[in-house]
């Protein structure tokens, strides 16, 4: 029997996926030990930290994660950063194999005048901010101001848009961090707009999100019926299944009945941001009117751009363009990527599945003798590591606080409260 060592570096979804395609892949001949390097001090990726806490469906894949964590053999070193406290080197000199899946989590930029104003920011720091990250919990957001403007035409875009938009007591029965729901019943924003620089035929939200938009109960969603009629005039009849299951909810939301609520969302299609303007923070953007010299502006105090994500270049990886550089997932000598650093953001949770389980049949190939080169706890010493039932105390801890108030949870956005919840 051979029996391989396999680190993980990042314990989101592509991640647990790579390590579950590992744990298909065995055989009584071949065995693996899967141990997953995390960051932070609690798994799950954007599970946790991106999912909208309005659409608690989405997280239940977290019960998937879990039965492969507690699997038999798979370990959780939470608390442990590459680069920082274990470097790439080590981990290759004591594994057979090392997975990068550390995801994309860099703001893509504008790259317009005006963009680093305050009062400008991206969905990258807005995002984990609402979901109690550990890393954003000082995090300030401003939302003084009547209007927001929000860049993107994505799922990430709507999530964020509908996040300023919603009536905040409607976050309450949900996890979104204590601090966030603070700061957004105190909100002054009323009108968001969320501007795409393509048409709606190119825009890249998912229909199920679409149609839970008109169910929002406080707030007025307003798309115009004329850009809608036009897209679908240009996507034409060879029209992507996908496309016109996009363009059909859109109409129906751009026929849908005016409703007169305080709060509204409106989305502009065919805008190309061209400057943001203001006297020390953001007060306008200026936009073109993509194809054409027609310039206006929108009178705004916030500007969150969801335009996209890059990988967090690690020390000892070539990257290209915001990903990691590889050939189908192989990146160097024992070295392999899946997920989003490997591929860019693109896609839903469960594309991370069968991209990771590509990748391990590919790992599984390369495979020479396996090697015995000791523990990783041989090099993290007295490191405080979050252990697969450190995270169980935290989750459960979470879990608990949040039943008596109607919650999932109520999420800890404090990274020495996180390990003391763990028990450290």
């Amino acid at each position: 029997m051979k029996h391989y060592k396999i680190a993980i570096v990042g314990a989101g979804p592509a991640g647990y996926f790579a390590a579950q395609a590992l744990q298909n892949l065995q055989t009584e001949e071949l065995q693996f030990s899967i141990d997953a390097i995390e960051r932070l001090p609690t798994p799950w990726g954007l599970v946790r930290s991106g999912v909208a806490p309005d659409h608690p469906k989405i997280k239940t894949v977290s019960k998937v994660f879990e039965k492969i964590a507690t699997a038999g053999n798979f370990r959780l070193f939470g608390n442990v950063e590459l680069g920082t406290d274990i470097t790439l080197a080590q981990l290759q000199e004591k594994y057979d194999a090392v997975v990068i899946a550390t995801g994309s989590h860099l703001g893509k930029k504008l790259g317009i005048p005006g963009e680093d104003l305050p009062g400008s920011i991206s969905a990258a720091d807005f995002v984990p901010w609402y979901n109690a990250h550990p890393d954003f919990k000082d995090f300030s957001v401003l939302l003084d101001c009547q209007s927001a403007v929000v860049i993107g035409a994505g799922n990430v875009a709507m999530d964020v848009a509908r996040m300023l938009a919603l009536e905040p007591s409607e976050l309450d029965p949900t996890d979104t961090a204590d601090h966030a729901i603070e700061a957004l019943k105190k909100s002054a924003i009323r009108d968001v707009v969320i501007s795409a620089r393509r048409g709606p035929e190119h825009a890249a939200f998912t229909s199920p999100e679409l149609r839970e938009l008109p169910k929002l109960v406080h707030t007025n969603v307003v798309m115009e019926k004329g850009d809608i009629q036009a897209a679908i005039v240009r996507a034409g009849s060879e029209i992507e299944k996908d496309t016109k299951s996009n363009l059909d909810a859109m109409l129906l939301i751009s026929e849908k009945e005016p409703t007169n609520h305080e709060r509204t969302m409106k989305f502009q299609f065919l805008a190309t941001p061209v400057e943001i303007k203001g006297s020390g923070k953001v007060e306008e953007v200026v936009f073109q009117k993509t194809g054409s010299d027609e310039k206006y502006s929108i009178k705004c105090g916030l500007v969150i751009t969801a335009i996209g994500y890059e990988a967090a270049p690690l020390a000892g990886i070539d990257y290209d363009k915001g990903k990691v550089k590889n050939i189908d997932g192989r990146v160097k000598e024992n070295l392999y990527v899946v997920g989003w650093a490997k591929r860019g953001p693109s896609g839903v949770i469960g594309t991370n599945k069968s991209d990771a389980a590509d990748v391990m049949k590919l790992l599984v190939e390369d495979l020479k003798a396996p090697k015995d080169a000791g523990d990783i706890n041989d090099l993290l010493g007295a490191h405080k590591v979050i252990t697969q039932t450190h995270w169980e105390n935290i989750n459960a801890t979470e879990i608990s606080r949040g039943e008596p108030l109607g919650k999932p949870r109520k999420k800890a956005a404090d990274r020495n409260e996180l390990l003391s919840l763990g028990g450290l």
